[in-house]
């Protein structure tokens, strides 16, 4: 699961032009704004994320202003959001170790998201479009929480050394699986719970491509035990449409057969053998990192615009073929989302 709360050595102050109250703070590949004198180059600090939902208490009230909202998933509390501060992008929230005596101890690097009852912002998808749910997602469909490139820094850019790669448009929508069991039973997901059919949202989607009978029936032909497929749902009411459909569709990403991901080439054979499309294939090369050898050459790189002239939120780099990282603890893949994407759709302040 993501690490949206953890402990992080501030690597440098800078400046703000025309600023006297506040200056910008990098941590990993990572900046954010602070109060001018809080930390110096060394200092221990907590850092959240963006997407994190903080919990409403005193030691964050600071937040309400800016940051308070409500969710039908997670209820009442902070949001944190990229936003542009006197000109200077400001992405997530710094605050002094200290200002949490219950992690005192904690090492560089710990995850520290539970401990403070830190949650990921969920965007609510309109009741119509978003199903009802019947329990968790189930265990063989995998998440699709990629690790960001300033997370993984130069060692997960690294990673790619000598590895065939491809790059994908990160499509701006919500995470939702299908998958067969062991059982023979076929089952549809959300980002985080299993979805009732009732015949509306995404379940309107696979009845109507039959997605379920051509699921099932791919099993069965190939003799596998399980096989899950996941995608990004997208179109009219989900994350604002940015990408201009007419209706809604379902762009697969990752397809695990039997417990493992496949390679790129498996992908577009399940997705065509079930009717549906891969997230479009931007890139394909060897030795990533020699092309894009930093965090910033990566975000440069996810910079873009969908077909209909909306800015696109990112790009997924993968191997062509299926490596564990020992940095994501998985398989290895990385997303960078384009800043001027998220300068486009966050405030300023």
């Amino acid at each position: 699961m993501r690490k949206l709360a953890s402990i992080q050595q501030v690597a440098a102050i800078e400046p703000i032009d025309g600023a006297d109250k506040i200056e910008l703070a990098r941590i990993e590949g990572w900046q954010c704004v602070v109060q001018k004198g809080q930390f110096h180059p060394g200092d221990l600090g907590v850092y959240f994320e963006i997407d994190s939902f903080l919990p409403i208490s005193p030691g964050f009230g600071f937040l309400a202003k800016s940051c308070l909202v409500h969710s039908p998933i997670l209820g009442d509390g902070y949001r944190l959001r990229t936003m542009k501060m006197r000109g200077v992008l400001s992405q997530g929230l710094l605050m002094p170790l200290y200002s949490f005596p219950a992690i005192s101890g904690r090492a560089v690097g710990d995850d520290v998201t539970d401990a403070l009852g830190v949650r990921e912002w969920t965007t609510p998808i309109p009741a119509e479009l978003a199903g009802e749910f019947v329990g968790p997602r189930p265990a063989i469909i995998p998440y699709s929480d990629e690790i960001r490139v300033q997370n993984g820094g130069a060692a997960l850019i690294n990673e790619f050394d000598g590895l065939k790669y491809y790059i994908t448009t990160k499509m701006d929508g919500s995470s939702h699986g299908i998958c067969v069991d062991q059982d023979g039973i076929f089952h549809a997901s959300s980002h985080r719970m299993e979805l009732k059919d009732n015949g509306r949202g995404f379940w309107k989607l696979i009845h109507e491509n039959d997605l379920d009978k051509k699921l099932v029936a791919l099993r069965n032909e190939m003799g596998y035990e399980t096989i899950a497929v996941v995608g990004e749902y997208c179109g009219p009411g989900i994350q604002g449409n940015r990408i201009g459909l007419d209706r809604p569709q379902w762009y697969i990403f990752t397809v695990e057969i039997d417990g493992m991901r496949v390679g790129l080439n498996w992908t577009k054979l399940v997705a065509d053998a079930i009717g549906q499309q891969m997230v479009p294939v931007e890139e394909q090369g060897e030795s990533f990192n020699r092309i894009y050898p930093s965090v910033e050459a990566v975000l440069a790189r996810a910079d873009g615009e969908y077909s209909k002239g909306h800015r696109k939120e990112g790009i997924v780099i993968r191997p062509i073929e299926p490596v564990m990282s020992s940095i994501v603890g998985g398989y290895l893949s990385m997303k960078a989302v384009s800043n001027k994407y998220l300068l486009d759709k966050h405030p300023t302040l």
